[in-house]
């Protein structure tokens, strides 16, 4: 198929420009795939680039530890030679099927061609939860994530919220705000015990049984009243983090006729959905004995990418064979090297 203006024509569509999905786009460029990945967000990368892109990741084979920029940095990298076609901004929203594949309209009007799909979309488009107050100060000072710390810097920063991304934003900005300060409706938390070990060990105040009341300043947030205890208290704030968590939504997926039973697709063992030629891995699916990890996503896409290959030409196999012998001229390993 050639393309033509508002189309783009592809052998495999990947839809999630996550962790998940870019390694995805490795494996369809090793199979000689053309391959176009689509996501909502502007960046690759999805909630790792969104919500915790200095956050340090253990429980990626062969890193002890790695940033997660720096994963989503070289599973960029290590697709690159394959050239995948890039499609961020844009949620896939209609679905047609027809005898030669599918075509997928996206929220900006360009129409996919493609003759398979692997959805790595994982939790869905999401949405942040709001403050009770002063959600009006988003952009002046109220923020959701924190891809970037270094604008904290010498900053009275709260955090609000008692899950994991609340305990590890407060905990990486520690060392570089004048103050921080976690503000958590409950007396328990719902992050890592390890985090809240690191927490209460830390310099970070704590604030449980408590809830911002008022959040003042012009243009931008200056000072908050936290209710707790009975009492009102009022304290600087320069930068307002609602970590409070938020809810997802898998959106125009729903009406694919993909089976999905709690907010999540039905796969098989291959990574086949119920719909012929549509494929899927990572958080996005489930299966008896799921275990959602970055790990697990991983295997599940090489998996489904290598049983799309399959599905597409019948006279090749799933496996493979040795990636050795598809590695990019002059890398290390591979036959010109």
């Amino acid at each position: 198929m050639t393309d033509s203006p508002g189309t783009t024509s592809v052998d495999l569509l990947i839809v999630g420009a996550g962790p998940v999905g870019l390694f995805g786009a490795y494996y369809a460029g090793v199979r000689t795939l053309s391959t176009a990945v689509l996501d909502s967000l502007e960046e690759p990368g999805g909630q790792i680039t969104a919500m915790y892109p200095e956050k340090a990741i253990f429980d990626v084979a062969g890193f002890p530890a790695i940033r997660g920029r720096e994963l989503v940095e070289q599973l960029l990298k290590q697709a690159a030679p394959f050239s995948p076609n890039y499609l961020l901004g844009h949620q896939a929203v209609e679905l047609e099927r027809g005898d030669g594949g599918f075509a997928v309209t996206t929220s900006q009007g360009l129409r996919v061609e493609c003759r398979a799909i692997v959805v790595t979309g994982g939790i869905g488009t999401f949405t942040p939860r709001p403050l009770p107050t002063g959600s009006d100060y988003l952009g002046r000072g109220l923020v959701h994530f924190v891809p970037d710390p270094s604008a904290y810097e010498g900053q009275h920063i709260v955090v609000v919220g008692g899950g994991d991304s609340a305990l590890d934003w407060a905990l990486m900005l520690e060392p570089i705000g004048k103050s921080v300060t976690v503000v958590h409706r409950r007396a328990e938390f719902r992050a890592h015990p390890h985090s809240v070990g690191l927490l209460k060990s830390s310099s970070v105040s704590l604030l449980t049984d408590a809830q911002i009341s008022a959040v003042r300043g012009d243009p931008n947030v200056s000072e908050i009243d936290i209710a707790v205890d009975g009492e009102v208290r009022t304290m600087p704030c320069d930068r307002l983090v609602a970590a409070l968590g938020f809810t997802a939504n898998l959106g125009p997926l729903m009406e694919w006729g993909i089976e999905i039973r709690k907010r999540q697709i039905v796969v098989d063992t291959a990574g086949r959905t119920t719909v012929p030629g549509i494929y899927a891995a990572g958080d996005i699916v489930d299966y008896d004995g799921k275990v959602k990890l970055i790990a697990t996503g991983f295997g599940e896409v090489a998996t489904a990418v290598n049983n799309a290959t399959a599905y597409l030409n019948p006279n090749v196999s799933a496996f493979p064979g040795h990636l050795s012998d598809y590695a990019p001229p002059g890398a290390t390993g591979s036959p010109t090297a």
